[in-house]
């Protein structure tokens, strides 16, 4: 196969300021889009054989912008269930939980219908959409794949990758509308390239 891109939404105002953002389904800020705009230039030499894109209007969005081919909604990719903690600020959360730590704390519960999800819960989601990009791979040649979702999913998908634990997501930075790559080198999983994006400088070249 070829390789895995991950691909984070550009910014919404919620990411602008810390929220955690799960089932809240804000649409990209201006510079969001740019943001977005501005990752097709960083493909433009990938040949992209299947894009799977989150459910959510930011990541659908960027797919959009970016010009990704038939991009496929796959609700695996929905960012991590923030539970109680949706809306809510790493800053505020410490307020009254001074050493939480979102890796392996996981998240107060929410209402019924958003209850959150342990760092473990997150992790088998990521190997469910790894077992679904290994099957489709294999009908693909050496086309890569474009999963285009939100940061700490990526993140726990990135380490799961690796094989590493959920919890070890947290050494990986994603930037909104950020693209990273995962690979292999002499048959073993590695980082090809991480958090990248275009200055902000460039993006009204751009449009």
């Amino acid at each position: 196969m070829g390789e895995l891109i991950l691909i984070r939404h550009g910014e919404t105002e919620w990411s602008r300021s810390g929220q955690h953002t799960s089932y809240t389904d804000l649409p990209l800020t201006g510079l969001g889009e740019r943001q977005a705009r501005a990752l097709v230039p960083l493909l433009a030499d990938r040949e992209i054989g299947l894009t799977l894109v989150s459910p959510y209007l930011r990541a659908l969005r960027t797919a959009e912008l970016a010009g990704l081919p038939a991009p496929r909604e796959t609700p695996d990719l929905r960012e991590w269930d923030y539970g109680a903690y949706e809306g809510v600020t790493t800053v505020d959360i410490r307020r009254t939980r001074p050493d939480w730590n979102l890796w392996t704390d996981g998240v107060a519960p929410g209402p019924e219908e958003h209850p959150g999800e342990s760092p473990a819960e997150v992790g088998a989601r990521a190997d469910r959409i790894l077992v679904e990009v290994a099957a489709a791979a294999s009908h693909l040649g050496g086309a890569d794949i474009a999963l285009v979702a939100h940061s700490h999913f990526l993140r726990v998908l990135t380490a799961r990758y690796l094989r590493l634990t959920p919890a070890s997501g947290e050494l990986f930075q994603l930037a909104t509308g950020a693209v990273s790559r995962l690979g292999t080198e002499h048959g073993k999983p590695v980082v090809t390239a991480l958090n990248m994006a275009l200055p902000e400088r460039l993006f009204n070249a751009i449009g």
